[in-house]
């Protein structure tokens, strides 16, 4: 090696990056690795909860058809239909089941095979949305944006979307279709809240107290936040949905972006705790850690986004204010 040459794989100090580093500049570096990562660490968390013996018992199968209730005939028969066949043979499918959202999540964490990863995602976020979760159960009046309505897997399939490694900005929907789908996505949840469901009186503290644990101060303070929403759900609703869609808009138009969508993970947070429970992963029965998590993935997924054009609006109202001070001139 000639004296002007210098080896990748050391520091200027002639030694080499340290395990922790190496780590980090293979998952995390740049916004769309992590954002691939990220992902990929939810479809392994999902994996691992599809492997639990509740997965394997007529439970699971009860669990999907109780989904068919109040659903148009064509979603009911098909779900019917997929809990049947899944039935038939569960050991065989469930397991089937969790190696597919394993494989996604490895396939993602490996960077050679991130784009059949997230092709295969999407396919089986379509599948998990329409017959295991019954399409975040728009269909039957049921949905509801604190207990994780429109569903998890829905907020995948856009994270997927925008992970995308074909180096533009928002991946395959571009950053004016990520700011779309983004905007659409929160307009939906602010319709939600003002549905029946999340609009009575006592909408929000019944979810609350009826909330998944699995763990004593969990439950207290869900139980503590059921007493102080109880009978307030009417106005807790018009002022989620009121602040639901302002997050939508903000961050799609870029008005103060970054500050909406901080607003936007603490939101989801409370409803993953409070709501949620943390999707019920430690009371058991769990095939994922619900939509709260997600949304907070996706905000991240949006921070790059946020600054995008930033520079070049800032330009041009620099050019316009330049202009009228001219022509006042």
């Amino acid at each position: 090696m000639s004296a002007g040459t210098a080896n990748p794989e050391t520091s200027i100090h002639g030694s080499r990056p340290s395990a922790l580093a190496r780590l980090r500049d293979y998952f995390t570096s740049d916004s769309r690795r992590a954002l691939q990562t990220a992902l990929g660490l939810l479809w392994l968390l999902d994996g691992a909860l599809q492997f639990q013996s509740f997965m394997y018992s007529h439970g699971f199968i009860a669990m999907l058809t109780e989904m068919t209730a109040g659903q148009p005939s064509w979603l009911a028969s098909s779900i019917g239909w997929a809990a049947k066949v899944a039935n038939g043979d569960l050991t065989v499918f469930n397991t089937l089941f969790a190696l597919t959202q394993v494989t996604i999540g490895l396939g993602l964490l490996w960077r050679r095979t991130v784009r059949p990863a997230l092709a295969l995602s999407l396919a089986w976020a379509l599948l998990v949305w329409w017959f295991g979760e019954g399409f975040g159960m728009m269909f039957m009046l049921m949905a509801e944006p604190l207990t994780g309505a429109p569903g998890a897997v829905a907020v995948y399939a856009i994270i997927a979307l925008i992970a995308w490694p074909n180096g533009r900005p928002g991946g395959l929907l571009g950053l004016g279709g990520a700011r779309i789908a983004w905007c659409a996505l929160w307009i939906v949840m602010a319709w939600l809240w003002l549905e029946p469901p999340s609009a009575a009186p006592d909408a929000t503290a019944s979810v609350m107290r009826e909330a998944p644990s699995g763990m004593s101060w969990l439950s207290t303070i869900q139980l503590w936040a059921a007493k102080g929403a109880q009978g307030n759900g009417v106005a807790i609703a018009i002022a989620l949905a009121f602040v639901s869609a302002a997050i939508g808009i903000a961050v799609a138009v870029g008005w103060h972006a970054k500050q909406f969508l901080i607003l936007a993970i603490v939101l989801n947070l409370l409803f993953w705790v409070f709501a949620q429970g943390f999707g019920g992963i430690f009371e058991g029965g769990a095939t994922d850690p619900n939509a709260g998590i997600a949304f907070a993935v996706l905000a991240g997924a949006m921070w790059p986004l946020a600054s995008v054009g930033q520079a070049d609006r800032q330009l041009a109202a620099k050019r316009r204010a330049s202009g009228l001070v001219a022509g006042a001139a």
